[in-house]
């Protein structure tokens, strides 16, 4: 009897690679503490993993709340085949930034102290709460696809009988967290840059977290409809790219109008390296975006979209990155840079989201069927594939 060994593809192998420099920058973490797995310090205690896992990770999962407001509040059934898969994403995305959390805290078994020890006045405390909830609530959403593969029928009509009251419960918990990552940065005047200190920071995180939501599902769609060999909804991701566009213009107006209320310019054509960080923000997160997503030509192409999504979506990186690293390091002299260790691990939160997402789809009914299997379903036959015919 011949065993058969799993083929390593070269993404394969990438990944075992970042698994076992994870668990080894993990072990580091845990056992010898922060000082020696990270390159912080005293004066520049927020590092990566809280710039990229968390506020670029909550930013990358709001495509849930978008997408579920658009289907159940703004009524458009045409994006519901894409929700399921968006919810997906959002709460592994919330997952790994509570595993990125413990990384990060001093004290992780302390993480629970918000619950009992209330401080209502603090941000922190809010985006603390926000997000306990709105992982809840995307648990709750998320449990259909299970229960349906388990076959539960009564425990998926109690969640349906839910879907509105959680998915405005998420919106608002969305809207609330999102914001407030901005209004962190509103108590430090005297540290962070003035290129990125505004009294718009709530708004302008909101709106570029409204806008990167549909662009991580549209390079979630390409990447599955690769990986599993399915056709991809162009003319739903198509639409979605119209939503990015909106709110990064809108988000442009905005930027702009702080440039010119706060008197920026001397700043941001200084030629200093905060300046040169913010034009390379501005053209790839929202200048570049906005022309590319206005094309038609470019929305109706699978490849096309893909691209400009994808460079919506590094432009939000670095918009996040500058806020919480670049805009502070002139204030602190502290000249942080990630240790290898803490890059590590990013890369090893970042590949189990992959791997997680990729086993999950393969196993519950994350995608639609598809067009033929739609038509046999209506007619009240049973899919089975072709492999479970034949593998006896």
């Amino acid at each position: 009897m011949k065993i058969k060994v799993p083929k390593l593809t070269f993404w394969g192998f990438v990944f075992w690679i970042i698994v076992a420099l994870g668990i080894y920058s993990t072990i580091l973490r845990f056992t010898k503490g922060l000082g020696a797995a990270t390159n912080l310090s005293d004066n520049f205690p927020w590092g990566l993993w809280i710039g990229f896992d968390v506020l670029c990770g909550v930013g990358l999962a709001a495509g849930g709340f978008v997408i579920a407001a658009a289907v159940y509040i703004f009524n458009l059934e045409e994006y519901k085949s894409i929700l399921p898969s968006a919810i997906l994403t959002a709460f592994l995305g919330y997952l790994l930034v509570i595993v990125a959390l413990l990384y990060d805290l001093g004290k992780p078994w302390n993480i629970w102290h918000p619950i009992i020890m209330w401080n209502p006045e603090s941000v922190m405390f809010e985006v603390a709460w926000c997000v306990m909830l709105y992982t809840t609530v995307l648990a709750l959403e998320f449990s259909p696809m299970l229960f349906q593969k388990l076959r539960l029928e009564k425990p998926q009509k109690i969640i349906k009988s839910l879907t509105i009251p959680l998915v405005v419960a998420g919106v608002i918990l969305s809207t609330l967290h999102q914001s407030s990552l901005g209004s962190l940065y509103l108590i430090v005047p005297e540290k962070l840059h003035p290129i990125w200190y505004s009294s718009n920071l709530p708004y302008l995180f909101f709106l570029s977290a409204v806008a990167v939501g549909p662009a991580m599902v549209t390079i979630e769609s390409y990447l599955s409809s690769r990986a599993f060999k399915r056709e991809i909804e162009i003319h739903i991701l198509a639409k979605l790219a119209k939503v990015t566009a909106v709110a990064l213009m809108v988000y442009f107006v905005l930027k702009v109008e702080d440039i010119v209320n706060y008197k920026l310019f001397p700043h941001i054509f200084s030629l200093g390296y905060e300046s040169l960080m913010f034009w390379l923000e501005f053209a790839i997160g929202v200048i570049v975006p906005i022309a590319l997503l206005t094309n038609s030509k470019i929305r109706g192409s699978k490849k096309g979209l893909f691209v400009a999504q994808l460079i919506t979506v590094l432009g939000f990186i670095l918009n996040r990155l500058n806020v919480s690293i670049t805009g502070l390091e002139n204030y602190t002299q502290a000249g942080y840079f990630p240790k290898w260790t803490e890059i590590s691990v990013t890369l090893f939160i970042v590949a189990l989201g992959f791997a997680a997402f990729r086993l999950i789809a393969k196993h519950l009914p994350v995608f639609p069927p598809e067009v033929e299997e739609r038509k046999i379903i209506a007619e009240g036959f049973e899919v089975i594939p072709i492999r479970e015919v034949f593998k006896d």
